[in-house]
């Protein structure tokens, strides 16, 4: 794993860190030095599946996963979560060809700059989400409701990845010589990127770029 702890998210141009990571997907250790010089990479670094939001997120790279792979470009998800709780999950619910990987001590999430929040901050901060909640929720209460209400079950390993301060969540491309091309951070505040996918168009025109250098 790599030192690098930048203190602020990685932006294009800066040169990605080498994180290595137990796969969930497979055995063994997935690497970022595994791509290089091979293929572009979009990594995605989430919250634990305890996570309804990111639970989406890691659909939603495995939904575009066939328009990146036409642009020659790989994905990788990684979340928050021990490994064989990760595998549990993904075990019956099946993300097929996804490369996915555990990082339950968020080292890959500091290599790349992404902040932690405390969690004061995050039951301060009302989100209202049309469709999907009932009325204004905090943080903690949203996710509570949507986990109820799509049957995830929170395990003893969860509430550990729970515990403490949040996470904040992002998505880097990264071209073959390991060079960050295009990134989307979250923001934690109500209509600024929180718990929202990057826009699907974007991604693919900056794929497209970045398979042509």
């Amino acid at each position: 794993m790599s030192k690098n702890s930048p203190g602020r998210p990685l932006q294009p141009g800066d040169p990605a860190p080498n994180v290595v990571l137990d796969a969930i997907s497979r055995e063994g250790k997935i690497a970022l030095d595994d791509f290089r010089g091979r293929s572009p990479v979009l990594i995605g670094l989430f919250r634990g599946l305890h996570c309804p939001f990111c639970r989406r997120h890691v659909a939603a790279m495995a939904q575009l996963k066939p328009a990146l792979r036409q642009k020659g470009v790989k994905c990788l998800a990684v979340v928050n979560t021990p490994v064989e709780r990760a595998r549990v999950y993904f075990h019956y619910h099946p993300v097929p060809d996804l490369l996915a990987a555990s990082d339950p001590v968020r080292a890959s999430h500091r290599a790349f700059g992404l902040q932690e929040v405390e969690v004061d901050d995050l039951t301060a901060i009302r989100f209202h989400l049309p469709g999907e909640l009932p009325e204004q929720m905090d943080v903690m209460a949203m996710n509570a409701f949507l986990n109820k209400k799509e049957g995830y079950e929170i395990t003893e390993a969860d509430q550990q990845m729970m515990a403490g301060r949040a996470q904040l969540v992002g998505q880097f491309l990264i071209d073959r010589e390991g060079i960050v091309r295009w990134s989307f951070i979250e923001v934690l505040e109500p209509g600024l990127h929180t718990f929202e996918p990057p826009n699907r168009e974007e991604l693919v025109l900056a794929a497209s770029e970045v398979a042509h250098q």
